[in-house]
């Protein structure tokens, strides 16, 4: 009996994380602006989902729970991941993508490409309330309680990174846009 137990469990964890991959990818993927990172970061987080299954299941948010996961993964281990990338491997483009379900999911997150720059510009405390509350659509109670602060420490770094954002986008424009619009300018003189 213990068997059927075990096997209904896994077949329910199984399907909270394929519903749970790209809500899970995208939140990874705006928090670090890079697809191999995110990936990563979903897989170490479905990993910790999954030993603690037995009680994340009997929650009343299991998503919810996986999201905090993920961004204490993201927040803890900024600098590890970084240097990790300048050191090991060359600058990535972002044009190839090893697993096609990741290439989808991101997919529908490219038309905010100046953002997405402009939020890797921010530190990842700052990003991270950004998107919990904006992207995730997560009241400020909630984002307080993942990030383990008080609301208004939401509500104040909400407004600094926002501000910085602002200032981010309205001085600067993004690399490739840049170069893009100077060579079709280039073309039209």
């Amino acid at each position: 009996m213990d068997w059927v137990r075990h096997k209904a469990s896994e077949r329910e964890f199984d399907g909270f994380a394929a519903g749970s991959w790209e809500p899970l990818l995208r939140t990874g993927y705006l928090m670090t602006g890079d697809a191999g990172d995110a990936e990563d970061l979903v897989q170490e987080t479905l990993l910790k989902v999954a030993r603690r299954w037995n009680r994340v299941r009997s929650m009343d948010h299991p998503a919810a729970y996986a999201r905090r996961v993920l961004i204490n993964l993201v927040l803890h281990n900024t600098d590890r991941r970084s240097r990790r990338r300048a050191e090991l491997w060359p600058q990535d483009d972002g044009t190839e993508t090893a697993d096609e379900n990741a290439a989808r999911a991101l997919r529908q997150v490219d038309d905010l490409a100046e953002i997405r720059w402009a939020l890797g510009t921010l530190p990842a405390r700052q990003r991270a309330v950004l998107v919990l509350r904006y992207w995730a659509d997560l009241p400020v109670t909630e984002v307080a309680e993942i990030l383990g602060c008080s609301e208004g420490t939401v509500t104040s770094t909400a407004s600094r990174a926002a501000a910085h954002l602002a200032e981010t986008l309205a001085r600067s424009e993004l690399p490739a846009a840049r170069t893009c619009r100077s060579a079709s300018m280039k073309g039209n003189a």
